[in-house]
């Protein structure tokens, strides 16, 4: 149960953050801190408002209902009105819990998206190109963008390799647990038997890093410049527009070709790398955080096989919380994606409150 006190606090918080934007006396800087506090406040102290209201006309009634004067209309009134209240009072305290948790930094940033084929030849490949489109849609559902910032072509179809930005706000929330082994079940169009075959694509969510996230120095940087090459080894363009910049301290390197400008190669190769320090520096804090966390069970590390789309049966199975979907056509069109999203999220959010009541 949340204490009244801790209501007061965030109620009053509020306020003082009200009254100070009002007041007109600070820095842009602080004016925008201040205020992206308050907006982020404005729904948890909606919740504690209604929490605190109905608490108190429990208390009303149950007073009511104790004094022996009550006449027998008011008496009948409360004892309707009461276990409605009763009824609406868990709903209201594990909603506030959920909004009270610990938030993720990186959440309301935009993400990087890796798409790789894994194990499975070309239908590895082309399930990778269905996985792009089913986020491609989905991102158009969610209102995002989505760029691409480098894409390796399969033979076949399909990608060996697509990287994407998606831009918008809260999207990595949205979709950091989409990361890890995703594997596809289906009969491919070039297999005569009517076999199923099953293959994987691997998928990397990271936060979209700016500069002042991480900085990256300039002399921990090599920059190597080549003519891109396209199937077959073949030279594409008669330029050195090519990248590839390598991260000295971390061994980090990431190549970019799409462009036929190297600066704008540069650029994006700057952007994917930025992603990948901040991301790895972000997980190294979290292991920390989950080594000092006390009763924690495993290790919380949702990599690995993470959900399987068997086509034949129509359906996708999520295996971090054991969800089956038979949507699997709403899924890859983007439209059924929320469902499993918003159920791991779910899920996330009920672990951390388990560890903090353990830890409490």
């Amino acid at each position: 149960m949340i204490p009244e006190e801790r209501l007061t606090q965030l109620i009053d918080r509020h306020g003082y953050l009200e009254h100070a934007m009002g007041r007109g006396d600070m820095s842009g800087e602080d004016f925008i801190r201040i205020s992206k506090e308050y907006s982020d406040l404005g729904p948890v102290v909606a919740v504690a408002i209604e929490l605190r209201r109905v608490r108190g006309e429990m208390r009303d009634l149950e007073a009511m209902l104790n004094d022996p004067g009550t006449d027998r209309d008011m008496r009948g009134l409360a004892e309707m009105e009461l276990p409605e209240l009763k009824a609406k009072l868990p709903d209201l305290e594990h909603e506030l819990q959920i909004l009270l948790l610990p938030k993720d930094a990186a959440d309301e940033k935009s993400a990087i998206l890796e798409i790789r084929a894994g194990t499975g030849g070309d239908e590895a490949a082309l399930f990778a190109g269905d996985l792009y489109r089913m986020y491609q849609r989905y991102a158009a559902l969610e209102g995002w963008t989505f760029e691409p910032i480098s894409m390796s072509d399969s033979d076949v179809g399909g990608f060996k390799e697509a990287i994407v930005s998606v831009k918008g706000r809260g999207v990595f929330a949205k979709l950091k647990f989409e990361s890890g082994v995703h594997r596809v079940q289906r009969v491919p169009e070039t297999e005569g038997g009517g076999r199923i075959h099953t293959s994987a694509a691997t998928v990397a969510v990271l936060p979209e890093a700016e500069e002042v996230d991480i900085q990256i120095d300039d002399k921990d940087l090599r920059i190597d410049v080549f003519r891109a090459s396209g199937p077959g080894g073949q030279s594409v363009n008669t330029t050195d527009s090519a990248v590839r910049i390598t991260h000295l301290p971390t061994g980090l390197a990431v190549q970019q070709q799409d462009e036929k400008s190297q600066h704008k190669n540069k650029e994006k190769a700057m952007k994917v790398l930025r992603s990948r320090l901040y991301e790895a520096e972000r997980q190294r804090r979290d292991s920390e955080r989950s080594a000092l966390r006390k009763g924690q069970v495993g290790s919380g590390d949702r990599s690995g096989r993470v959900r399987t789309y068997n086509f034949p049966q129509g359906r996708v199975t999520e295996h971090r919380i054991n969800m089956t979907l038979y949507k699997i056509e709403q899924v890859m069109m983007g439209e059924g994606l929320d469902e499993l999203i918003l159920a791991l999220i779910a899920s996330d959010q009920a672990e951390q409150l388990a560890a903090l009541e353990s830890e409490g």
